[in-house]
C-alpha cells in the first residue's frame, strides 16, 4: 500500500511539471528532484471477521491502568478475579469459561504455565506495550501457528517495535512512577538503530509496593471498622531485550526475558474478627524466557513463519501457621520447564483461496518437593489444517485441529492418560450491502482443554483420571464503521456479538486456606449466553480530539449439571448479569485528560444463588491529567491520576477488599 501511494505521488508530481512546464516555467526534465517524504495517516478500518477488541497507541497509554489485568478490564465479556492490590493474584476470564480456557500471547508466542495453567495477568506492566487485544475463538489471520487454534479465546500482548524516523538512530524513554501505597517505579526504554536491516529493544524497570491501604467493610453486628490490608507488598526486576531484523520479504526477531519477584500475598479479611489473621503468605518467583520467530515469503504463493520458545520458572512459596494461624504449613519449590518449536506455511492458490498447515510441538517438565510427587512429564503436539475463501462479498474460513498428548510420570502407574482429539472451527463474514461499512459475522468453534499438572497430580487433591474440560461455543454478531469527511463526528464504529456457550465437566479451582492451593470442582455442564456491544467514536472540535470507548456485557451462566439439586440452573459465581465500562480521552496542544468508568452488577459468590452469597454491584471513576512539554528535540511528559474517586469499597472477590482512592504521578523524559 505504502508503495502504491509513492507511486501515485510520482505520478500527480510528474503531471504537475509537465502542466509547469507548458504554462509558467521551463523544468529541466532531466535533473532528479529530490521530494519531502509525505506521511498519508488514515485511521485503519478492521473488517475482522471473529469478534475482536483492541486497545493500542495513544489510547492504552492514557488510560489509569498499571498493568495489563488493570487494563483489560475495558473490554466486554471480562471478568477480572483479582484477590487485592498490586501484591494480589489477577486472572482473566472470558465468557465465563474459565480462565484456563484463555491464551496469552507474549509477542506471538503463549505463555505456558502446565502447572496450574494460570497467568497472573499482574505481573505484566504496560511500560512497554504497544497494543492489548482480545479475540473470541482465535485471531483472524490464517497464518499462524498451531497453538493460536487452541484456546476458546486469546489475549494477545504486543510489545513496541522500533520505529525511526529521518537519520535517528537512538531512542531513549526513562520514566519514574509514585504514589500510592509507597509506589516507587523506575524505568528505561532504549532502542537502537545498527543499520536500515538490524535494530534493538532494551527496556528494563523496577518496582517496590508497600501494597497498604486502608479500607471500610461492615462487620456481622452491623458496625463498621477500618483495617489495613497487609502482606501486599511487591519487590519486582523486569528486563528484556530484543532484537529485529529485516531480509527479503520477511523478517525476524528474537527475546530475552527476565523476571524476578518476592511478594506478599494478603490473604482473605474475616469480618467476625478483623484483624485477627496476619496473613505471611510469601511467593519468590524467577522467570528466564528466549523465545524467536521468523517470517518470510519464499515465493509468490508460499510463506514460511517459524517459531521457537525454552521457558524456565522457578517458584518458591511458603505459609507459616506460627504466623498465622490460619492457613497450614507449606514451603514448596518448583521448576517448570517448557520447549516449543512451531512451523506454519500458508499457500494462497489465488487471490480468492489460501490453505494453511501449521505443526507444533511442545515438552513440558516439572519438579517440586512435595510428598509422593510424581514428577510428570508431557508432550503436546498440535497440527492445524485451515483453509479461507473469499465469494465476492462472502468470506469463509476453517480449520480442524489435532491434539495429541502424551503424559509419562517418573512414578510407575501415577500418569494420567493420554490423549488425541480434533476438534473444528469454521467462520462467516458477509458483506451485505456493496460500501464496506457493515458486516455480518458468525462462527462456531469447538475446543479441548487437557487437565494441568496440578489438576492431575496435586498431593491430596489432584486425580490422574479426571476427564478433560470441553467447550462449544457459537457466535453472530454484526459491525458497522463509517468515516466522515467533515463535520464534528469523524468516525463511528458499532459492534454487537450475541454467543452461546457450552462447557462440559467445567472444573472450577477455588483457592481454599490460602491462594496457592485450590480445591477442584468439577460442576458438569455449564451453559453461558451472553451479548456484547460496543460504540467507539471520535470527534474533532476546533483542536480538541475527543474519543469515546463504551462497552456493555449481559451474561447468563447456568450450572445445569444435577437437576436434583437446589441450585439446579442457578448463576455460577462471580459472573455478573450487567457489566459495562465507558472511557473518554480529550486530548489538546498537549495536554491530555482521561476518564474511565467501570460496572459489574450484581453477582452470587457461590453456586448457592442465596441471599447469604449475594454481591452487591460495584463501580469505580478514574481521572487522568498529562501534559507533553517539547524543549529542542526532546519531549517531558508529565501524567497525574485519580483512581476511585469516589471512595468506593468494594470486593471483586469475597472477603478481599481493593483499594479506595488512590493516586499516581509518571514522568517519562523522551531522548
Amino acid at each position: 500500500m505504502k508503495q502504491l501511494l509513492r507511486l501515485s505521488f510520482i505520478v500527480l508530481f510528474n503531471i504537475s511539471l509537465s502542466h509547469t512546464t507548458n504554462s509558467q516555467t521551463k523544468v529541466d526534465t532531466t535533473k532528479i528532484y529530490n521530494l519531502l517524504e509525505v506521511n498519508i495517516i488514515r485511521d485503519k478500518i478492521r473488517n475482522e471477521i471473529i469478534p475482536v477488541q483492541v486497545l493500542s497507541g495513544k489510547e492504552l497509554k492514557s488510560l489509569n491502568a498499571y498493568s495489563v489485568a488493570d487494563a483489560i478490564r475495558y473490554f466486554s465479556g471480562i471478568q477480572i478475579k483479582d484477590y487485592g492490590g498490586i501484591g494480589g493474584l489477577k486472572t482473566v476470564n472470558v465468557r465465563s469459561m474459565g480462565s484456563h480456557h484463555v491464551g496469552v500471547f507474549y509477542d506471538g508466542i503463549q505463555i505456558g504455565n502446565a502447572q496450574n495453567g494460570i497467568v497472573d495477568l499482574g505481573r505484566f506492566s504496560l511500560d512497554n506495550m504497544e497494543s492489548i487485544s482480545i479475540y473470541n475463538g482465535q485471531k483472524s489471520a490464517l497464518f499462524q501457528p498451531a497453538k493460536n487454534y487452541a484456546s476458546a479465546s486469546a489475549l494477545f500482548l504486543r510489545t513496541k517495535t522500533p520505529v525511526f524516523k529521518n537519520s535517528k538512530t537512538n531512542h531513549l524513554n526513562v520514566g519514574f512512577k509514585t504514589g500510592s501505597f509507597d509506589l516507587y517505579n523506575p524505568s528505561v526504554l532504549w532502542e537502537h538503530k545498527f543499520n536500515d536491516k538490524i535494530s534493538s529493544s532494551f527496556n528494563t524497570e523496577f518496582m517496590y509496593t508497600s501494597g497498604k491501604y486502608k479500607f471500610t467493610y461492615a462487620k456481622k453486628d452491623g458496625y463498621k471498622t477500618t483495617e489495613t490490608r497487609k502482606n501486599g507488598d511487591v519487590k519486582m526486576l523486569r528486563i528484556e531485550g530484543s532484537l529485529f531484523g529485516k531480509i527479503k520479504n520477511g523478517h525476524w526477531k528474537t527475546k530475552l526475558y527476565l523476571y524476578d519477584s518476592e511478594r506478599g500475598y494478603p490473604g482473605a479479611s474475616v469480618r467476625e474478627e478483623p484483624g485477627k489473621f496476619k496473613h505471611q503468605d510469601r511467593q519468590w518467583d524467577n522467570n528466564f524466557v528466549v523465545q524467536g520467530s521468523f517470517k518470510k515469503k519464499l515465493t509468490t504463493n508460499y510463506s514460511l513463519l517459524l517459531n521457537a520458545k525454552y521457558a524456565y520458572d522457578y517458584m518458591h512459596y511458603l505459609s507459616d501457621p506460627r504466623l498465622d494461624v490460619s492457613t497450614m504449613y507449606v514451603n514448596n519449590h518448583y521448576k517448570q520447564q517448557e520447549a516449543y518449536f512451531s512451523a506454519a506455511q500458508l499457500y494462497s492458490i489465488n487471490y480468492l483461496w489460501s490453505v494453511s498447515l501449521a505443526s507444533d510441538i511442545q515438552f513440558n517438565i516439572l519438579d517440586a518437593d512435595l510428598t509422593n510427587f510424581v514428577y510428570p512429564e508431557r508432550y503436546t503436539i498440535l497440527n492445524a489444517l485451515a483453509s479461507s475463501f473469499c465469494f465476492n462479498k462472502l468470506k469463509v474460513q476453517g480449520s480442524l485441529l489435532h491434539t495429541r498428548v502424551i503424559n509419562s510420570t517418573k512414578v510407575e502407574g501415577g500418569k494420567a492418560k493420554n490423549m488425541s482429539e480434533f476438534t473444528p472451527t469454521l467462520v462467516l463474514s458477509y458483506q451485505p450491502f456493496s460500501e464496506d461499512k457493515f458486516h455480518i459475522r458468525a462462527f462456531y468453534k469447538r475446543v479441548f482443554r487437557m487437565p494441568t499438572f496440578n489438576d492431575l497430580y496435586y498431593t491430596f487433591i489432584g486425580n490422574k483420571n479426571l476427564n478433560p474440560e470441553f467447550t462449544s461455543q457459537y457466535n453472530i454478531g454484526a459491525t458497522y464503521h463509517k468515516q466522515f469527511e467533515s463535520g464534528l463526528v469523524k468516525n463511528i464504529k458499532i459492534k454487537v456479538d450475541a454467543y452461546y456457550n457450552e462447557v462440559e465437566d467445567k472444573i472450577i479451582a477455588i483457592p481454599t486456606s490460602n491462594q496457592f492451593r485450590w480445591t477442584m470442582i468439577n460442576l458438569g455442564i455449564v451453559e453461558i449466553r451472553g451479548i456484547d456491544a460496543s460504540v467507539s467514536t471520535k470527534f474533532k472540535i476546533r483542536d480538541f480530539y475527543i474519543n469515546t470507548l463504551l462497552n456493555y456485557t449481559y451474561q447468563k451462566a447456568q450450572d445445569f449439571t444435577d437437576r436434583n439439586s437446589e441450585w439446579y440452573g442457578g448463576q455460577i459465581p462471580y459472573i455478573p448479569w450487567h457489566s459495562g465500562s465507558l472511557i473518554t480521552n480529550i486530548t489538546h496542544k498537549g495536554w491530555g485528560f482521561n476518564y474511565s468508568f467501570i460496572y459489574t452488577g450484581e453477582r452470587y459468590e457461590a453456586v448457592a444463588n442465596i441471599k447469604e452469597n449475594y454481591a452487591q454491584p460495584w463501580y469505580t471513576h478514574d481521572l487522568s491529567l498529562s501534559k507533553e512539554i517539547k524543549f529542542n528535540k526532546y519531549f517531558l511528559r508529565i501524567t497525574g491520576e485519580v483512581n476511585n474517586v469516589l471512595n468506593q469499597q468494594y470486593e471483586v472477590v469475597q472477603c478481599y477488599p481493593m483499594p479506595g482512592t488512590n493516586v499516581k504521578f509518571k514522568l517519562n523524559l523522551i531522548l
